[in-house]
């Protein structure tokens, strides 16, 4: 959950009250900003936790306290679809792909399997595509990019562009780069174990309307080896992580809309003292405040709504840190002349940096420079409903807010109508009966009367049942809650649908209509989390773990909403489009290495594993063209199998009973040919 990037040291601990107030003062801000949205993600929490809040007034008459938690059933309806769409294939939903005009790397490279002919171009296509006479290396690398040192063997036999015969085989080395970086990528995130964190970012934005993600932040992996004797010795390697960061402790830019506009966040933690204690193992971090921080204690302050939470509080102190974590923008001068930041030669000339700042008690435990290039805040936002005013979104729980007011008013209205329905009102005139009788009424009662007073002592009334229409009510406003929420009762598991859905063909397309809503929110994340994230892990590998073999002009794609066509169905599509390419007029426009890999990926196949790149290609192509080679015929034999004899060629004055000229056609009136008349 902390950042481990190196980044510029602090030469000196001198005056460390600047920095503290300013980011505590930035904290003071952004709490009282978002003031408003706390109040409602309380309320949403307590609806869906099915609790009333402390501004709730009861009348004299109202027994019942029910609450009816249907707001828990369309979160967790709306949290198991996002689900379900993210994480229904087995890869995590981000693609790299080349840039429509990839630079630095060529798009398609092609060689050809058969030798050219005698005094002719290589496999008669001809001067187009071939490197120039005298082309370097350096030329070579440029069209293939991190893949030359695997071709080297084969460099003369590349060409640049597509293939155009059926004999030259094109690939796409800007695309294998692509391929290489997000399967580093994936790896990456499967370390760091971020399809849960994913999934608690969805919870949160399904509840309280917005979803927060941080990363990616570099951490010191160990992965546990032994050496020859048998000792222990950990690999230490650095890698890329993502967390979850809580909607409770994130304070944005109170002024922005969103991260891309945002100037600075603060991240607030609560650590315990030996969380607190192991940050003098991360880099950059200043000892000296930390043992003055540990010294003055725990100094955890705890917000209004953490008791509104917390369902039982024990009412005594945290013995917890509070720490807080600024990424933004700082003067200059500020790291400068209070904290002698060392600043790079090409930031001199600017008037304010990104840097990151940990303060506790009064202490400055960590100054850097922000180290990502480029320097973008660590953490992504996205919102369940876009509102277009506010950094925070809309969530479920919020949308369906009044619907589930007045379905927990008709529920008790109902209740509490049958409960008084269910039992007579009794009236007693005490002037017709005896005094001093027990007045409790239970089968079998008898109540003595006055001698001689007229009239009936006891009266049974039965109070109107009127909890039907109540319940009639309770059901209209829970289709109002399918509208203003999007969806459908069917759609989380209500049995009895009438109308349209008696039918599976009638259920399908009410289905397919309950979907867009959830379509727009799997945008969403595509847009706010997804995509920013890749690109993120993108530069991190890009600035601190290069690879040549991942040089390209490359892009990242989120591929959420792509998840929700089916595997079946886009499998099926490009097996049509596959059989429409069979056509040879069509085929030198197809690009057969991307079908055959896209082909894969929709039958839940690695395509590193069922298909070959370019290199292993090449290999192929002269493993087989030398086994067509030792199965060719001798000089002037026929075609079959070498060292059997061929028949002569046919005789001119031959009267049609000769042989066959070896690849010749039969002619009229020879033996072979079909239309002889039959004799």
């Amino acid at each position: 959950m902390f950042d481990d990037s190196e980044s510029a040291s602090i030469e000196s601990d001198d005056d460390v009250g600047s920095l503290e107030s300013f980011v505590q003062a930035k904290f003071t801000r952004a709490k009282t900003s978002r003031l408003y949205d706390e109040n409602r993600w309380l309320h949403s929490y307590r609806n869906y936790r099915g609790l009333y809040g402390p501004d709730m007034v009861w009348r004299e008459s109202e027994k019942s306290r029910i609450f009816v938690k249907i707001t828990k059933t369309k979160v967790l309806a709306a949290y198991g679809q996002i689900v379900d769409v993210l994480f229904g294939a087995d890869n995590f939903p981000i693609a790299i792909s080349p840039t429509t005009l990839p630079e630095g790397i060529s798009d398609a490279v092609h060689f050809d399997t058969q030798p050219a002919p005698e005094g002719g171009p290589e496999g008669g296509a001809g001067p187009m595509g071939e490197l120039a006479p005298g082309a370097t290396m350096a030329d070579f690398a440029e069209m293939v990019g991190g893949m030359q040192k695997r071709l080297e063997p084969v460099k003369d036999k590349i060409k640049d562009g597509p293939g155009l015969t059926p004999t030259q085989i094109t690939f796409h080395p800007a695309a294998v780069a692509a391929a290489k970086m997000q399967k580093k990528i994936h790896d990456q995130l499967e370390e760091s174990n971020a399809n849960k964190k994913l999934r608690h970012t969805a919870f949160e934005c399904s509840l309280f309307g917005t979803g927060i993600m941080k990363g990616p932040f570099t951490v010191d992996k160990e992965y546990p080896d032994w050496d020859e004797t048998g000792e222990y010795v950990p690999r230490i390697v650095t890698k890329p992580a993502v967390d979850n960061v809580s909607i409770w402790n994130f304070y944005p830019d109170p002024d922005s809309d969103n991260m891309d506009d945002a100037e600075w966040v603060i991240e607030r933690h609560k650590l315990s003292r030996s969380q607190f204690r192991a940050l003098k193992k991360r880099p950059l971090f200043r000892a000296e405040a930390l043992e003055k921080a540990l010294e003055m204690g725990e100094s955890y302050i705890e917000q209004w709504w953490e008791s509104q939470l917390e369902e039982e509080n024990s009412g005594g102190p945290i013995e917890r840190f509070e720490v807080l974590e600024y990424w933004g923008f700082v003067d200059k001068e500020d790291l400068e002349d209070d904290y002698d930041v060392v600043i790079p030669k090409e930031l001199k000339d600017a008037d304010q940096l990104s840097a990151n700042i940990w303060i506790c008690n009064g202490e400055v435990l960590r100054v850097v420079l922000n180290p990502f290039k480029p320097a973008l805040l660590p953490y992504h936002a996205v919102p369940y409903e876009v509102n277009p005013y506010s950094f925070f979104g809309v969530g479920v729980a919020e949308n369906m807010d009044d619907t589930q007011s007045m379905m927990n008013g008709f529920m008790r209205m109902a209740i509490d109508n049958a409960a008084l329905s269910g039992n007579l009102l009794i009236e007693i005139d005490e002037q017709n009966l005896v005094p001093g009788q027990d007045l409790t009424v239970y089968p079998g009662k008898v109540f003595r009367r006055q001698a001689g007073a007229p009239g009936q002592a006891i009266f049974g009334t039965k109070w109107p049942n009127v909890s039907n229409e109540n319940m009639q009510m309770f059901d209209k406003a829970r289709q109002l809650a399918d509208e203003s929420t999007g969806l459908p009762s069917f759609a989380h598991g209500q049995t009895g649908v009438t109308g349209v859905g008696r039918t599976s063909s009638g259920i399908s397309m009410l289905m397919s209509a309950a979907n867009g809503s959830i379509r727009t929110v799997v945008k969403n994340i595509d847009d706010y989390l997804l995509g920013p994230l890749g690109k993120s892990l993108f530069h991190w590998n890009m600035q601190f773990d290069y690879d040549p073999d991942m040089k390209g002009d490359l892009e990242v794609k989120a591929r959420g909403t792509e998840s929700l066509m089916a595997n079946e169905v886009r499998s099926q599509k490009l097996m049509q489009f596959l059989q429409v390419v069979q056509n040879p007029i069509l085929a030198p426009f197809a690009k057969m290495d991307f079908i055959i890999r896209e082909i894969a990926k929709s039958m839940d196949l690695d395509p590193d594993k069922v298909t070959n790149n370019l290199g292993d290609a090449a290999i192929q192509a002269e493993i087989m063209k030398g086994f067509q080679q030792t199965m060719a015929p001798p000089e002037g034999g026929p075609p079959g199998v070498e060292g059997v004899t061929a028949p002569g060629p046919q005789d001119p004055t031959n009267s049609g009973n000769g042989n066959i000229a070896p690849g010749g056609a039969p002619q009229p009136d020879e033996a072979g040919f079909s239309g002889n008349p039959i004799q």
